[in-house]
């Protein structure tokens, strides 16, 4: 029983740089919605040629924690976010970081 070949085709012809062609400048942007929707239908491949290199810092110290919420409570919060035009993560960390600064502040638990 012989074994299956696997054929492939390669271009031999050498890479050109005449062939090449250089990509329209990005567009300015208003906004970072437009510019979602730029990258949304865009490849950064087609743009590559015009990308400079970044100096990016990071603290791992800063992290995500995960915490369990009710289903029910998740959805009215998730409505309330997106009738104040907000992310529910956005809306949420706001309606957390008031609360406490209010009981910083001596509030009583119920107000």
């Amino acid at each position: 029983m012989l074994a299956p070949a696997i054929w492939t085709v390669t271009n031999e012809e050498p890479m050109n740089e005449d062939k090449h062609q250089k990509s329209a400048p990005l567009p300015e942007f208003d906004s970072y919605i437009e510019l979602g929707e730029f990258w949304d239908t865009h490849s950064l491949a087609d743009y590559w040629d015009q990308t400079e290199e970044a100096q990016v810092e990071f603290s791992p110290a800063q992290r995500r924690v995960l915490v369990p919420v009710d289903p029910d409570l998740l959805m009215r919060a998730q409505k309330a976010a997106k009738a104040r035009g907000l992310s529910t993560e956005s809306f949420v960390n706001l309606l957390l970081e008031q609360r406490l600064q209010q009981l910083a502040a001596g509030s009583p638990v119920g107000s």
